[in-house]
């Protein structure tokens, strides 16, 4: 029994979002002396794609970090980086590694999670005392996997909104309000 295709007959394309593949955070971008972490989930696909932080042109990322610290959002990425690091602040991923289609944190597949070794990262890192989760899917990740490693519970910790376009309920004047904080002093952050 043998099938024969027609003219009309085309090859199925499946949507990038349905594709399936394990997916690999970066490096984290951090000097010796930070003093606040700033932690996503994992790059979506855009991020993965350019090798960069928050990536998407839509992301609200760097917009925000350009109002809250004073610096060109659209400044060469490098440029973004060394702002952020002037102003003692890091950017990571609480997950090393996941299975995920497309790029949204609802995807992933819990059971693929792989958490970044954020014991040593402290320890490298002592003075960050202050954690603040992009979104509520990192933070979640984060007491799933990371703080039952952590002795004392760790740094102190807040959730702000996602600055991901998949947060529509929030505008940018919301969004960039609830970031304000990361310029508040240590004390009065909560």
């Amino acid at each position: 029994r043998t099938m024969s295709l027609t003219h009309d007959a085309t090859p199925a394309v499946i949507p990038e979002s349905r594709v399936v593949s394990e997916v690999c955070s970066f490096p984290p971008i951090a000097r010796a002396d930070a003093r606040v972490l700033v932690l996503g989930s994992m790059p979506g696909v855009a991020s993965l794609s350019a090798g960069q932080y928050y990536a998407h042109r839509r992301n609200a990322f760097w917009p925000i970090m350009g109002a809250v610290l004073g610096f060109d959002p659209v400044a060469p990425y490098a440029q973004r980086l060394a702002a952020l690091q002037a102003a003692h602040m890091a950017v990571w991923d609480v997950l090393q590694s996941c299975t995920r289609p497309g790029s949204l944190d609802a995807s992933i597949a819990r059971a693929s999670e792989v958490a970044n070794d954020f014991p040593r990262f402290f320890q490298q890192h002592p003075h960050i005392g202050h954690v603040f989760f992009n979104g509520a899917a990192a933070e979640a990740a984060f007491r799933r996997h990371v703080l039952p490693q952590l002795a004392g519970g760790g740094p102190a910790m807040a959730r702000l909104p996602s600055t991901s376009p998949a947060n529509a309920s929030f505008s940018f004047e919301r969004k960039l309000a609830a970031w304000q904080c990361l310029l508040l002093p240590p004390s009065t952050r909560e």
